[in-house]
Order: structure tokens, then sequence, then C-alpha cells
């Protein structure tokens, strides 16, 4: 299949269980049917609530690391 923006032929890429075609030229990246909601539906059962802390925002200790989400393991190529 080809890029329908530059012609570059689409890379084929399996993501948690998701195809995924991108161009590697310009980067755009293709679902087919269905596959959208595969990662909308993983997406929000990965959801988690966010940190506990007081009214400013501030938690006291160090500061987090923030954890990766399901999307940016998707998309990371």
């Amino acid at each position: 299949m080809q890029c329908p923006i530059d012609g570059t032929a689409l890379v084929i890429a399996e993501r948690a269980g998701v195809e995924i075609d991108y161009c590697p030229q310009c980067r755009g990246v293709w679902l087919d049917r269905g596959e959208l909601d595969k990662i909308i539906d993983r997406s929000a059962s990965e959801a988690t609530p966010p940190p506990r802390g007081d009214d400013r925002g501030y938690s006291g200790g160090k500061p987090r690391k923030k954890r990766g989400g399901f999307l940016e393991d998707l998309f990371d190529f």
C-alpha cells in the first residue's frame, strides 16, 4: 500500500495486537476499520486515577516520573 501523502510504501507495525500502517517518510499513520476502537478501549482500560495531593498540586517528597501510557507505547516508532 502506498502513502496517500507522498507515495512512499507504507510499513506495517503491530503494537499490542493492533496493526498500524505508517509512512517512514512523512510519519503519517493510517488505521484500518476497528483499529482506532481497539486503541481507545485499551487506552481507557489502562487509565489510572490522578495522584493524590493537597489542593496546590504538591504531594510532598520527590517529583514522580511520568508513567508512559498505552498510546505512548503504541506510537514510539
